[in-house]
């Protein structure tokens, strides 16, 4: 799959979420079988660019190629400098924020909001096109189906995107007003993918692999983008593309490298927050890699009154250490993996 001039390794992508794909998060996902991460959004307010949560957002040392930031605003002009500082340093993609529906972002129209407001749009896409051309710089745009159900015009806005040179189109199959609840719909991405040329990825409850095959099947989609599934699970890009290719579900994986997985993406995100900040942003990411396994609520309960990195993974170290003596193979789940993160 190609991205502009960009050649994709697979067409499991790792989904933007705000806290949660840092540099170190979506390393991990990269190296168990993602083949494309876009970063969390950035903020095109450029008083906002120096602040230490923004220059985390923005870190991609180490990262393997493509890089490719999200950003979020409601000015065009903004948006085009946003772009073209991010792509200065480094980013070989500009992905544009109208899939966001958190209350701080739609409140001042940014993020899914400005599905409402097609005209500011399609120029926020056109002024970000206009930025990333001279520079080789492919920009994408992930939205949502629509405002709300009454509204879904995600089709006329994909088709304007495009026609304003937009590379892909992700669609996650929700509403703004829907956020994260009830089930994602797939016939507006279909309907999206049936009327652009370029590519479409659709994103919203794909949680294992036999769900992967029904959305491209029920899509037609050109790749996958999945989100909270990933959350304590990374290794699902693998067990997807295994799937995919095989028809045969993969072995879980042995506990030990799920321990290994866990202590070096711990080790790198720590680098990457410091101390203070690290030891407690590393909570959830730790929260759900044990919250289905056998003790692990006990185990997330007494972790979370650890203050300090080297007690944290230790405890880590302890648990999967005892828990490898009884399933040397990780515990498969017994509820589906988006459940457990309502």
């Amino acid at each position: 799959m190609r991205l502009g001039p960009l050649e994709l390794p697979n067409r499991l992508f790792v989904a933007p979420m705000a806290g949660v794909t840092d540099r170190p998060f979506r390393v991990l996902c990269k190296r168990l079988g993602a083949g494309y991460a876009v970063s969390e959004m950035v903020t095109s307010r450029r008083e906002l660019w120096t602040s230490l949560k923004t220059s985390r957002r923005a870190n991609h040392d180490g990262e393997s190629a493509p890089i490719a930031v999200q950003i979020a605003g409601v000015d065009p002009a903004e948006m085009a400098d946003a772009a073209r500082y991010n792509v200065d340093r480094g980013a070989q993609v500009i992905d544009i924020n109208m899939g966001c529906p958190a209350k701080k972002v739609c409140k001042v129209w940014a993020g899914s909001a400005l599905m409402s407001r097609p005209p500011l749009a399609l120029r926020i896409v056109e002024a970000v096109v206009e930025a990333c051309a001279p520079l080789g710089v492919p920009v994408t745009l992930k939205m949502r189906t629509g405002a709300c159900s009454a509204q879904r015009n995600a089709v006329d806005l994909a088709r304007g995107a495009e026609a304003a040179g937009v590379a892909m189109v992700t669609v996650h199959g929700r509403t703004r007003e829907q956020g994260y609840t009830g089930q994602a719909e797939y016939e507006t991405i279909a309907a999206v993918k049936a009327a652009l040329r370029v590519p479409v990825v659709a994103n919203g409850d794909i949680d294992s692999p036999r769900r992967a095959l029904e959305v491209l099947r029920l899509t037609g989609a050109d790749a996958l983008m999945i989100g909270r599934a990933a959350q304590g699970r990374p290794w699902i890009f693998r067990e997807i593309a295994h799937f995919l290719a095989t028809g045969q579900e993969l072995a879980a994986p042995p506990t030990q490298d799920v321990k290994r997985w866990l202590v070096d993406h711990l080790h790198d995100h720590y680098a990457l927050h410091g101390e203070d900040a690290g030891v407690r942003s590393a909570r959830k990411h730790i929260g759900w890699a044990v919250r289905a396994l056998p003790g692990g609520e006990a185990f997330r309960a007494a972790m979370n009154t650890l203050d300090d990195c080297a007690a944290q993974l230790r405890a880590v170290s302890t648990f999967f250490d005892e828990l490898a003596d009884a399933h040397p193979l990780l515990p498969a789940a017994n509820e589906p993996l988006l459940a457990q993160r309502a």
